[in-house]
Order: C-alpha cells, then structure tokens, then sequence
C-alpha cells in the first residue's frame, strides 16, 4: 500500500524536501547532463559558448588536482540550511583544532550518497567554521567527476576535490596551516554495505590515508556520522551473491559503485530515491598524533594504522548510546 504525504504541508518541510531532491539530482545526473549540453552546444549556433569553456578548461586543468577553488558564497547558499533541517543534520566538536596546522581526517561511513559529511564540510548550514574557527575543509572525491564540463566547476566551489596523493600533499604541505582534508576510506566500495542497522567499515585493508598522515606528519582526526547508513534501504546484495559479484566487477572496472538504493518518493513515503528523513550526526574525534616519516615502513604504517582503528572504536563507543545504537553493537572491520 503507498502511503502518500499529506497534501497540505508547512512551505519549510517542502523546501526541505525540494533542497535535498535538487541534492540527490546533482549527485546522479547532474555530471552526464553537463557532458551532453558540452557536446550538444557545438551543434548548435552557440557552439563558441562550449568553444570558450573548453579554453577556460584548458587553462585551468590542473586545478581540481592543486586544491581546488571553494567559493564561500555556495558553502552560505540558503538551500543548505533547509537540507540540513530534512534529515536533521548536525555536526558534534570533540577537540580543538589548531588553525596552525593541517590535518587528515578519516571519514566513516560512506553510506549511499555520504548526505552527512557533505553537508557537514561543504557547506556552512551546520555551522563548521564557527565550530573550527579557522579550518578549511576539503572533502575528496573521485577523480571521473572532475573530468565533466560545468560539474566539476561546481564541485570545487563547494571544497570538493581530487582523491590522488598529489593533490592530497598540496594540500597537507601548506605553510599557513588550516586546512583538514577529509578521506572517505571506505570509498565508493563501502557504498555497497550501506544499509539500515549496518556497521561494517572496510578500513583493515586501508592504509593508503595513514601513509600519507606519516609522511606529512599531520595530526589524523577519525571522524564517524552516525546514522548515514539509515537513510535508504537496499537490494540485498550479501558478499558472494550474483549480485554482489556483478556490482564488484563494475566498481573495479569504472571506479564507482551501483548500490541499488531506494528510499521515498517527493509526493509519497513508499518508494523513490530521496532520502528517508532520519537524523545524522557527524562527531569529529580528537586527533591523533603523527611524527613526520618521510619515508615510513609498513610496520610503522601498520602501528599507526591499529592506532587509528582503536581511537575510531573508541569513538563510537563514546557516542553511541546517544544515537539510538544497540549497547551490544561494535564497529566490524573488513
């Protein structure tokens, strides 16, 4: 039976839900359709208007690799603040961040479409630069969105950038300190397990982050949003099914994951793509420690690694009885 929602509502809970399908649009669709205007434009009698962007693209390939360009008026966007209200959303300091100094924070879970850290670090509407006066955040992202015309303009401007070791060193190695560079270890991969009630993190093979961590000698700040994992259900998809094993090979072949997600629809609650609205909580940790290590060894990478994974479940374990957790539930690693 679908269950459909009432007809009339408060105009803020439809903006609300207006913010986060404009939000779900962008982060689907929004790279292809780019790509097909580039193209189509030079059909028509405004092909000069694709012609001048592939110049300014020209001149400015190499910026999604050296930092990015965030622009402060898209992070303050009205829109933001009603998406943040949909889930709610909300953004929890632990410690200090030093303003001095860069940092490298390991975020967990990916969930579907990562709604919470998005939210968290790429806009202002959960008040990030009030919390961590100071701080600039980069969030990174797969290298193949940056590639689509218009979209990766758009990418850059909210923090977002490249997610290769270049970009990650430019970023770390700043003189003037402030910024924190966010990591979703479990990636694209990880997208895969997000479901209701699912706390299982692929982080024991995923040392890449703490290897750069050494050799920058940046603090690592584990960070864990509860209840990224509630807001779509998904086609089961257990290790070793066909499923799984189809949506394994494409993951390894085009870098992205097709989890198989559904949630609500915009007029009714039964099915759709949007997001159920369940609360998200992004609790920043405190950070760790590193001594700079130009060139680290596996069993210095492997000790702060079982270092990093023991303050994560530390953690979660601090924060979990807040956020409806069963007292019986721990983090799995895999």
């Amino acid at each position: 039976m679908v269950q459909f929602a009432p007809l009339h509502l408060p105009w803020e809970r439809r903006m609300q839900t207006f913010s986060v399908l404009q939000w779900v649009f962008s982060f689907l669709v929004l790279g292809q359709i780019c790509i097909v205007v580039f193209i189509g434009l030079l059909f028509t009698r405004f092909w000069f208007f694709s012609i001048l962007y592939a110049t300014w693209w020209y001149l400015d390939l190499e910026k999604p690799w050296s930092g990015g360009r965030p622009i402060k008026a898209l992070r303050n966007l009205f829109i933001w603040k009603y998406m943040k209200d949909y889930f709610p959303i909300s953004l929890v300091k632990t410690a200090e961040l030093d303003p001095s100094r860069n940092y490298l924070a390991g975020i967990h879970p990916h969930g579907v479409l990562a709604a919470g850290i998005f939210i968290n670090m790429c806009t202002e509407s959960s008040g990030f630069s009030e919390l961590f006066p100071g701080i600039r955040p980069h969030l990174m992202m797969l290298n193949l969105w940056f590639w689509a015309p218009f979209f990766r303009d758009y990418l850059m401007a909210a923090g977002l950038v490249t997610a290769d070791k270049e970009n990650a060193a430019h970023i770390l190695s700043r003189k003037d300190g402030g910024n924190l560079l966010g990591i979703i270890v479990g990636g694209a991969q990880e997208a895969l397990n997000a479901r209701p009630g699912a706390y299982q993190l692929l982080l024991r093979n995923r040392k890449g982050f703490v290897r750069l961590a050494l050799i920058h000698g940046v603090p690592l700040v584990p960070v864990f949003s509860f209840g990224e994992n509630e807001l779509f259900d998904q086609v089961e998809n257990s290790p070793g099914s066909w499923l799984r094993k189809i949506q394994n090979r494409l993951q390894k072949i085009l870098r992205i994951s097709f989890p198989l997600f559904h949630g609500r629809g915009i007029f009714q609650y039964s099915f759709g793509f949007l997001p159920y609205r369940r609360p998200i909580t992004t609790v920043v940790g405190k950070p760790i420690e590193v001594q700079q290590v130009l060139q680290p060894s596996q069993e210095e990478v492997d000790k702060l690694h079982q270092h990093y994974m023991d303050e994560l479940c530390k953690l979660f374990e601090a924060h979990k009885h807040k956020y409806n957790v069963p007292a019986d539930q721990h983090l799995e690693f895999c």
